[in-house]
């Protein structure tokens, strides 16, 4: 009777994909049509140097991000479906102390995008482990697992400073706002998280998952390509000298973009060496910042945590994340 349920959720989930590629590719097909008949009517209209070089620039920062994307999203899928939650907290000293700085370093093997951090940083404290260390794994998972360090490696070529930098100041980060909260962190700012209903196992699971992961975080890559060719094609290169003549407002810049821009951490490596008018510790500051503060994650740890939790957590993350970007970048780069 279990094989056979087996096989009958397999054959759903094939159906279901198939229904998926055919949906899809009528699609684009349509999409297709309709361009090739109105793109030369508006191509005189629309299909300015500026357009193309804005084009341009989404277009690289896109393509580049996609593969790394959903490389990233199929191995958080796989660790959320097949993976027991009881694991990481076995893995985990008792000690607070102990265990922040290993739960920081567990980011190094376990990929994940930052939308899904919070979700296992709540299963995490409702499986017993010391908020401080799951806190530190919320922040590290996203910024230093590998699929995100080789697409820091491919958009830097020749740059392995870039990736080891990226790779410290992210940790660094994540450790010390582990240790801050340890022991200075209020019980009544953080909303533990309730049981509520476990995301389901096996094949459904991945599948659910990789779907959900896979177009809420390409959205937003899309969003942050489309922001970013922007900022680099509609901002005077006036404004842009304010900014780039100074160390400091030049960080600072790009700390604040990060946040507003909510680029996925598996593809903000390639929005950041867009952006080529800047310092390295500038955009080590955008890649620092973006898998720990942006807009999408003040609300998810809004929705998950508390509202009181999120404002300080976020602006106190903020804070660290900039000064240890500024720090590492003054060291490494």
């Amino acid at each position: 009777m279990e094989n056979q349920r087996t096989l009958a959720d397999g054959l759903r989930l094939g159906v279901r994909a198939l229904v998926y590629a055919v949906v899809g590719g009528a699609a684009l097909i349509a999409i297709a049509t309709v361009v090739s008949v109105l793109g030369p009517l508006l191509a005189l209209d629309l299909y300015t140097p500026p357009v193309a070089a804005w084009w341009t620039v989404f277009t690289a920062i896109a393509v580049q991000g996609v593969p790394f994307l959903l490389l990233g999203t199929v191995v958080s899928a796989a660790i959320g479906a097949f993976v027991p939650e009881r694991v990481f907290g076995r893995l985990l000293p008792r000690n607070p102390a102990l265990a922040v700085p290993v739960a920081g370093a567990a980011g190094v093997v376990l990929p994940g995008c930052e939308c899904a951090s919070v979700p296992v940083a709540g299963s995490l404290m409702r499986r017993g482990v010391a908020p401080a260390a799951a806190l530190a794994f919320l922040l590290s998972a996203p910024a230093i697992n590998p699929v995100v360090l080789v697409a820091t490696s491919i958009a830097f070529p020749g740059q392995p400073e870039m990736v080891l930098a990226r790779l410290v100041a992210s940790l660094a980060a994540a450790v010390v706002m582990g240790w801050l909260w340890s022991r200075f962190g209020k019980e009544r700012w953080l909303r533990l998280p309730g049981a509520g209903r476990p995301p389901a196992p096996g094949l459904r699971g991945f599948a659910s998952g990789l779907q959900h992961d896979f177009l809420h975080a390409g959205g937003f890559l899309v969003l942050g390509a489309a922001a970013a060719a922007t900022f680099n094609i509609a901002v005077p290169r006036a404004v842009l000298d304010v900014f780039t003549g100074s160390a400091w407002l030049s960080v600072l810049l790009l700390a604040v973009l990060a946040v507003v821009l909510c680029v996925c951490s598996e593809a903000d490596a390639f929005v950041a060496a867009s952006l080529s008018g800047f310092s390295p510790t500038a955009r080590l500051a955008f890649m620092v910042v973006g898998p720990m503060v942006d807009l999408k994650l003040i609300a998810l740890q809004t929705g998950t945590f508390g509202r009181a939790f999120a404002v300080r957590f976020a602006s106190a993350t903020w804070v660290v994340a900039v000064a240890s970007s500024v720090l590492v970048g003054w060291w490494l780069l």
